[in-house]
């Protein structure tokens, strides 16, 4: 009997170990990841700085309460002040936490000001996690269904519409905060102008909102800076990281700046296993091998041949509709439907992902070569014929 709920419809396959960019089945075949455990895996795999990192930390300490100081995420909550340009850090324990406490925070913001009902904008196609707050502020219809009632105090608006946007803000009076990715990975690897967050920017500080930003799928160096907002000369208020923090060891952070740093007070949030010794020595671990192989020059080279190979094997194809990407953040949308392809990657010893429906979504690790862009352009484009072929037939 299969002991667990049935939440994901799980591929016939079961990984044993990995190496980089490379993982192994029970039959001891090789598969290509380009998809990094849905953008956590940003070192690859069976990383060596993060294995011994966890070794010897799991050899001195893995948990203490957080009533107590913990060196570790002392240090690692001021690496990522310092890489970020916030100014302080909650630590938890995954994406969805860091933008719930997001979501209180705005809330304070608001109560604090004065609003009786605070609400934060946010905006179709988003993704921000699956707890009640962070579901309702997803903008996926289909994701909401039959959890009724959602929880109030939000208001939607079209990403990318900067228009609609400033009208919204200033008809309603109760917003507190806007909630934005820098680019929609769950929604299909939508990229905003690039004046987007710049004018979100101007607009939280003509209304006086928080400004928070949703870097848990974009951060950590995805997009050839260390967080998405980074393309941009602009700071957040909130900025919330999670997935590639820990390279697959569950951590997420919510980071504050000015007027956000002192809303929280003790007994407000918090958070039994955040920012435990064990997942911020993995956060260092990581961060330290970021800056060590500057891996953020080799994303943005590497991940242009990527997308430029992309584009030569299949901007042509009649199925292709857009080819689209920010670092290793690349999504190939088609005129139609696809989702068969991931089974028809997995048959080519690929792992990748649809999204949205139609969009075929790359997140590789943040170490791949050239080579091994070849080889998944290469299989990219041999999922697309091969998906053409079986639609014809």
């Amino acid at each position: 009997m299969d002991a667990l709920l049935p939440t994901y419809a799980r591929k016939a396959i079961s990984f044993t170990h990995g190496e980089g960019a490379w993982l192994w089945d029970e039959q001891g075949e090789r598969y290509l990841d380009a998809l990094s455990g849905i953008a956590v895996c940003g070192l690859g795999h069976a990383h060596p700085a993060v294995a011994t990192a966890l070794s010897e930390q799991a050899q001195k300490l893995v948990h203490t309460s957080n009533i107590y100081h913990i060196q570790k995420q002392e240090q690692l909550g001021a690496r990522l002040c310092e890489i970020s340009g916030m100014e302080k850090v909650f630590f938890c324990n995954s994406g969805a936490e860091a933008n719930e406490a997001a979501i209180k925070l705005a809330r304070m913001y608001g109560h604090k000001k004065g609003i009786q009902q605070p609400h934060t904008l946010v905006f179709e196609n988003s993704f921000h996690g699956r707890t009640m707050a962070t579901l309702t502020a997803t903008g996926n219809r289909a994701a909401h269904a039959g959890f009724e009632p959602l929880v109030p105090g939000f208001i939607r608006a079209h990403y990318d519409n900067i228009g609609a946007i400033r009208q919204l803000c200033a008809q309603h009076k109760q917003l507190s905060a806007i909630l934005v990715e820098p680019i929609q990975g769950e929604g299909g690897i939508h990229i905003p102008s690039p004046d987007f967050l710049p004018q979100l920017r101007a607009i939280c500080d003509d209304h006086d909102l928080l400004l928070m930003i949703d870097e848990v799928q974009a951060g950590n160096g995805r997009t050839g800076t260390w967080y998405g907002y980074q393309q941009t000369d602009i700071l957040p208020d909130v900025m919330t990281t999670a997935k590639g923090l820990g390279n697959g060891v569950p951590i997420g952070a919510c980071l504050t700046r000015t007027k956000a740093n002192d809303l929280f007070k003790p007994g407000n949030h918090g958070s039994t296993f955040g920012g435990n010794p064990l997942a911020c020595a993995a956060g260092l671990a990581v961060l330290d091998t970021i800056e060590q192989q500057q891996l953020l020059g080799h994303v943005t080279k590497t991940s242009e041949l990527l997308l430029n190979t992309l584009k030569q094997r299949l901007s042509q194809h009649p199925l292709c509709h857009d080819i689209r990407g920010q670092g290793m953040m690349l999504g190939i949308e088609l005129t139609q439907p696809c989702a068969e392809i991931v089974d028809i990657a997995l048959e080519q010893k690929l792992l990748l992902n649809v999204t949205a429906g139609k969009v075929i979504r790359l997140l590789p690790p943040l170490i791949i070569n050239n080579e091994q862009v070849e080889l998944i352009a290469e299989g990219v484009a041999r999922c697309v014929e091969i998906f053409a072929e079986r639609q014809s037939n």
